[in-house]
């Protein structure tokens, strides 16, 4: 029969010392890890060394789950994260930052140094990996192949271990398995397998504004040129900003794209769980947040209608939309839906959202009439130079290799523009919200410290608030850590989602009343 300890400190004690089991865990694990890096370093290894490799990894992580959660009680509980030194930025976690962020600046710009020859014949860990990239796709591995091996690995072998943590909440372990079927079988096999078949794909993990490249000239290109099969790849890429994306997000929020689709959602919601914790919950933080991510917004606005203004301007007469025509038709649209929302949506937006949002507008159209009287958009610079400092430097080195310091959704929170998108949506449309039963919150405190988007939840739960936070991905870690039930992730109708003016307790407000009219809601759904 499993121990249960009756400790009420909300502190909870020192974690405990690793078992011996967990011990022959970690050393297989880094034994998966130490084979990987003699093949970065020429070492001769046999084939069979690469599934050796992964087996061990991902045996050490499955492992040290089973001996960490089966056999104890469920439920989520104050396991030590701010006493351990890989998760409380010690030396380890500051260590592993800098190795996870070394590997990515070689990844993305020098990986000749893992063995890849474009020219010529692989080495070191790209060959490792030639004969599962040819089983696959048929072609020899690339830099990218590997990571997305290793990436598909961590979120399978780190699920498993998130399923076992979590595995009281029927929505997490629904969740996660999401995220893992998208990421094996959306993310990495079926692109594989299309290679082998020559054929285009559209990755629907990967949506516009996020996927900059789905507009780019040589994708475009291929799309025409695979006739039907490219032209439905096109239109779907097209359905999903257009109609996919809003009519999800209504109904649902964000939270069906960045907790059950998304592969960095997915990666950070596995690999990065022990993290979540660090994520800065300052006023600071939030300011800075909104400005950053909205502003990355407009740079892919602007670097996405130059990519296709530059490929039109390359190919004069050979479709029925021209450069000038496709300027008019981005200008009308953003005003549409900038008048729209100022229209419509002005009372939920803050001060400093309505000029930034006007300021945005004016610069968006200011460079499209630029655009549109010299005739030079500049392109594929603006793709060169946002693929380098945003889609490379931020979601990769910034956004993954510091996990250990800043937590496990930097890039979600500041940078991903497909995050901003969806976040206006929640925000000013969906009918997703965390709803709160300020009266049972004993304040523990326990939703705000494991919010990886830094919302300080328990401020909404004292006062019975709705959560409505253009920020809020919906992972449901806030309700899933609940001592008390106080929180519940909801899709209701529109009307009070935002209720700013709810009061915990007091004599202005007539709870029985306050009651009936949130029964009286929950029934029109």
């Amino acid at each position: 029969m499993a121990h249960i300890e009756h400790n009420m400190s909300l502190t909870g004690e020192a974690p405990k010392r690793l078992s011996l089991i967990q011990k022959v865990a970690t050393g297989l694990g880094w034994t998966g890890i130490f084979f990987l890096f003699l093949s970065i370093l020429n070492v001769p290894l046999p084939g069979y060394f690469l599934w050796l490799s992964l087996g061990l990894i991902a045996a050490g992580v499955v492992i040290f789950a089973n001996d960490q959660y089966r056999g104890k009680p469920a439920g989520i509980k104050n396991d030590g994260v701010w006493f351990k030194n890989m998760t409380s930025r010690g030396v380890f976690a500051w260590g592993t930052g800098i190795l996870l962020t070394l590997f990515y600046i070689v990844l993305y710009w020098y990986p000749q140094y893992l063995g890849y020859n474009p020219d010529g014949e692989n080495t070191g860990i790209v060959a490792l990996f030639d004969p599962l990239s040819n089983f696959i796709s048929g072609n020899d591995a690339s830099q990218w192949f590997v990571y997305g091996t290793l990436y598909t690995l961590a979120i399978l072998a780190f699920g498993y271990k998130f399923l076992l943590k979590y595995r009281h909440n029927k929505y997490e372990k629904i969740r996660t398995f999401s995220v893992m079927f998208f990421q094996l079988g959306f993310a990495f096999l079926i692109p594989e397998i299309l290679i082998r078949l020559n054929q285009p794909y559209y990755n629907p993990n990967v949506v516009w504004p996020l996927n900059y490249d789905l507009f780019a000239g040589y994708k475009l290109n291929e799309f025409f040129s695979a006739g039907t099969v490219g032209m439905i790849m096109l239109g779907f890429g097209l359905a999903s900003i257009f109609l996919i994306t809003p009519i999800l997000t209504y109904f649902y929020g964000k939270r069906w794209y960045c907790s059950w689709v998304c592969g960095c959602g997915g990666l950070a919601e596995t690999a990065g769980d022990p993290y979540r914790h660090l994520s800065d919950k300052s006023r600071k933080s939030w300011m800075l947040e909104r400005w950053l991510i909205h502003t990355i917004l407009v740079l892919v606005v602007i670097m996405t209608t130059a990519v296709v203004y530059s490929f039109l301007n390359e190919n004069p007469g050979k479709y029925w939309l021209t450069k000038d025509a496709f300027l008019i038709g981005v200008a009308g649209f953003l005003t549409l839906l900038f008048a729209g929302i100022m229209i419509f949506k002005r009372k939920e937006l803050a001060k400093d959202a309505k000029y930034g949002a006007v300021g945005y507008f004016v610069i968006i159209l200011a460079i499209i009439a630029l655009y549109y009287s010299t005739g030079y958009s500049y392109g594929h610079l603006l793709r060169e130079w946002y693929g380098f400092f945003i889609g490379a430097a931020f979601s990769g080195v910034i956004g993954v290799g510091f996990y250990p310091i800043f937590g496990n959704r930097v890039w979600c929170r500041f940078g991903c523009p497909m995050a901003a998108v969806l976040g206006m949506q929640q925000r000013l449309f969906s009918r997703f919200r965390i709803t709160t039963n300020g009266g049972q919150c004993i304040s523990c405190g326990n939703c705000s410290t494991y919010c990886e988007m830094g919302i300080d939840v328990r401020s909404y739960a004292q006062k019975g608030e709705n959560i409505v936070r253009s920020s809020c991905v919906g992972c449901g870690i806030c309700s899933a850590v609940c001592p008390r039930g106080v929180l519940k992730l909801e899709n209701g109708p529109r009307e009070g989602r935002i209720n700013g003016d709810a009061v915990l307790l007091g004599n202005d407000v007539d709870l029985l009343d306050l009651i009936q009219q949130q029964k009286k809601a929950t029934r029109k759904l």
